[in-house]
């Protein structure tokens, strides 16, 4: 059994809450590597006061932790490389600064500034009301706001783990609870996981349902993507037996489905949704590269877990942010309505819970980012890639 220490950071059952907290290789090496750190610190002034953020360096990749807004990530860097985007928003955002019914349900787009939230956990995808009949037989109609709840909760335990023993993994977990009376009582557990020099960092998370009775739940993983990655001629590529674009708006689009532009002021944003490929075991990936192929960023999740994929594109003005987002799912991000009649919306049982684990990759040579482009050529050479030019049915609404 490997060694470990830990620190527990927030734990409001035992009234623990730690203002300041370092630890890191200059007093505890773990192996040859003494250049790395985990360190947690409280913002002030502005929207971002009282936002608690953890900052983890393994000496190559660094990311921050944002235990107040549902244990995302804020910001990044690999070698140098940026990662994240450049938002309109000054963040992060307190939750309580954050109205999520604002301007017809998308106040939730005032606090987004993350390199990767959660959007979830009973509910995501635009606003709107969500029509459906209850266990009791009663019709309901319920007002959802976009994205749901969870990247606005603040987590009520925080842990940071060092393992003593190799590959000596850094790592921080968290707890989020999303519920209320009459409401869903449902609880994420989320472990980011890295080691030293490494380039990847692994997301486990767990969703229960603490609750009586059977509960919804839904869950998209919003991973953004800013310069230096993206710019004109970025690429993205993914196996996919079918990609269909989620609206009108997003079908114009279509021919130049795998390339970004550079800034324009008043793109309006298109989406659009994947059914990919994945190997015997459901292991799948999605990869986006800069113009010289020789940057990119790799995610890799199983279809199993995660059975859908949406590429979101809004590269829109730097100002107004330039943006990419590649988001592995439960679902796509329709109406809650659409996506349960289409049998895409997760049902807990009481006591019951969801888990996946993926990773996120970064490189910075061309050699790796060909590599991981020959991985999706090798699962694409299973199935016929089928390219819908306008919204089909079996991916939106609008088709």
């Amino acid at each position: 059994m490997q060694r470990a220490k830990s620190w527990t950071l927030t734990d409001i059952a035992s009234d623990v809450w730690l203002d300041t907290f370092g630890t890191g290789g200059d007093h505890l090496p773990l192996g040859a590597c003494r250049n790395w750190s985990i360190r947690k610190r409280t913002l002030h002034g502005g929207l971002r006061a009282g936002v608690d953020l953890i900052d983890v360096d393994n000496g190559a990749l660094a990311f921050t932790v944002l235990p107040t807004r549902g244990m995302g990530l804020w910001q990044g860097r690999y070698r140098g490389v940026h990662l994240g985007w450049k938002s309109p928003v000054h963040g992060p955002v307190h939750p309580s600064l954050v109205n999520t019914a604002d301007r017809g349900g998308i106040g939730w787009l005032t606090g987004f500034d993350e390199w990767l939230c959660r959007c979830g956990l009973a509910s995501n995808g635009p606003p709107g009301e969500d029509a459906y009949t209850d266990r009791q037989g009663r019709a309901r109609r319920d007002l959802l706001s976009l994205h749901g709840r969870i990247a606005n909760q603040p987590a009520y335990y925080v842990e940071v783990r060092v393992g003593l023993d190799p590959p000596y993994e850094l790592s921080v977990t968290g707890q989020v609870e999303e519920g209320g009376l009459f409401y869903p009582h449902l609880v994420l557990t989320t472990t980011y996981t890295t080691a030293p020099e490494s380039n990847r960092v692994v997301i486990h998370d767990r969703v229960e349902n603490r609750g009586a009775e059977p509960a919804e739940m839904q869950l998209l993983y919003h991973c953004n993507i800013g310069s230096p990655l993206l710019e004109a001629g970025s690429r993205v590529v993914a196996p996919y037996r079918e990609v269909s674009p989620i609206s009108g708006r997003a079908a114009e689009g279509i021919d130049t489905l795998e390339f970004y532009a550079g800034p324009a002021p008043g793109f309006a944003e298109q989406v659009y949704c994947y059914d990919l490929v994945g190997d015997a075991a459901g292991r799948t990936l999605a990869l986006l590269s800069n113009r010289a192929c020789d940057k990119g960023l790799v995610l890799r999740f199983s279809r199993h877990e995660l059975p859908c994929f949406t590429v979101w594109k809004n590269t829109g003005a730097l100002e107004d942010g330039y943006v990419t987002g590649l988001e592995p799912a439960t679902n796509f991000p329709n109406l809650k309505t659409f996506e349960r009649e289409k049998s895409r919306v997760v049902l807990l049982p009481a006591g019951g819970q969801w888990e996946t684990t993926w990773s996120i990759e970064v490189h910075d040579s061309s050699a790796d980012v060909a590599a991981a482009l020959a991985e999706v050529v090798q699962l694409q050479a299973q199935a016929k890639a089928v390219i819908h030019r306008t919204p089909h049915p079996k991916f939106s609404a609008a088709g």
